[in-house]
């Protein structure tokens, strides 16, 4: 990965781990999964009016929209709102790394190097380092089950980015904010009712409606349109496995924004994983160049074609260096010899 797109990845690992405080503002004032359809209504709308659909298999579209957009935040909303706290909930939900290496491996036939697989061990070792220092094992089983689903759901969804292969990744993230919208708003209208719609009203009039407000365009605009745009872009260049291990940086930010925002002082033993989680995700770049630069450095190695032409032409004066020509050679004199004379004498 090259030192610009390592920036850019550094950049996703900040406005994400930034973007889990904000979901606990929406939180603590919308119901879950309005919030979430919320979300990406507001994203949805114009992108349907101005944004021409990318040109890929509307079945990787779906399935990139089901399992990154749907499914990961119904999860991972519904576990915040179970009870998980939010520090935790970023940390959990980077099993999608470790997901989606091992459904990349399996469906995209993406080969596990040995510095790759290194890293990645690694980086979950730190990972379960910090979830003993926040105290995971008193976390309830039902909300971090749910978080572990949210995290599969992202693979899967990266999986779908993979497939896809499109030739503008932000065009394919805008269009698949359009596809969780009506799943969204439909279970919430089944499962927390219609007056869901009326947290829309006391958001104007009340203070905690102001923060939701505030946690909801950030994680519209900093959260989806920049870091989800970046993050699909860079999973359009490189390998799965090698873009996924980012993700678990992430929550060694969660941590440090709640430490300096709420006062949660992290555990040392916490300190030391965070350590161990960047060292692991950095290595677990390296593994492979991405799949862009290994094509355009097959096609300049590879031969050029030899064209052949159906009639024997003779060959042109080759230039030396000075100027010069050679001749070519004269054609023998005199008319050619039978085969049949040729082999009586």
């Amino acid at each position: 990965m090259s030192f610009r797109d390592r920036l850019l990845a550094l950049t996703v690992v900040v406005l994400w781990g930034c973007n889990f405080l904000a979901i606990r503002l929406g939180l603590d004032h919308f119901p879950p999964f309005f919030f979430a359809g919320l979300r990406f209504a507001i994203i949805a709308v114009p992108v349907l009016l101005f944004v021409p659909r990318p040109a890929v298999p509307l079945r990787w579209l779906l399935l990139y929209g089901a399992g990154f957009g749907f499914a990961q935040f119904a999860f991972l909303f519904w576990a915040m709102e179970a009870g998980l706290p939010t520090g935790l909930a970023s940390l959990v939900l980077q099993s999608s790394a470790p997901f989606t290496v091992l459904l990349a491996a399996l469906f995209l036939h993406e080969r596990l190097d040995g510095v790759r697989l290194a890293g990645l061990v690694v980086a979950v070792s730190g990972m379960v380092i910090v979830a003993v220092g926040q105290g995971a094992a008193d976390a309830s089983l039902i909300p971090m089950t749910l978080a572990l689903l949210a995290g599969l759901s992202w693979a899967v969804g990266n999986i779908g980015t993979r497939k896809a292969g499109a030739g503008d990744p932000m065009r394919l993230m805008l269009w698949m904010c359009v596809v969780p919208v009506l799943p969204f708003f439909g279970v919430s209208w089944f499962v927390e009712g219609p007056q869901a719609w009326s947290t829309l009203g006391t958001a104007v009039t009340t203070a905690d409606g102001g923060l939701a407000l505030a946690g909801l365009a950030y994680v519209v605009l900093a959260g989806t349109i920049a870091g989800t745009g970046i993050y699909a872009s860079l999973l359009s260049r490189y390998p799965a496995g090698t873009v996924a291990p980012l993700s678990l940086m992430v929550p060694v930010v969660g941590f440090t924004v709640a430490w300096i925002t709420l006062g949660e002082r992290p555990a040392p033993s916490s300190l030391i994983g965070g350590v161990i989680v960047i060292v692991g995700a950095l290595a677990a770049q390296g593994g492979h160049r991405s799949v862009t630069s290994r094509t355009l450095l097959r096609r300049h190695n590879a031969p050029a074609p030899v064209e052949h032409s159906p009639t024997w032409e003779p060959a042109q004066e080759s230039p030396h260096v000075d100027g010069s020509h050679c001749a070519q050679p004269e054609p023998p004199r005199g008319r050619p010899r039978r085969p049949d004379a040729v082999r009586a004498r």
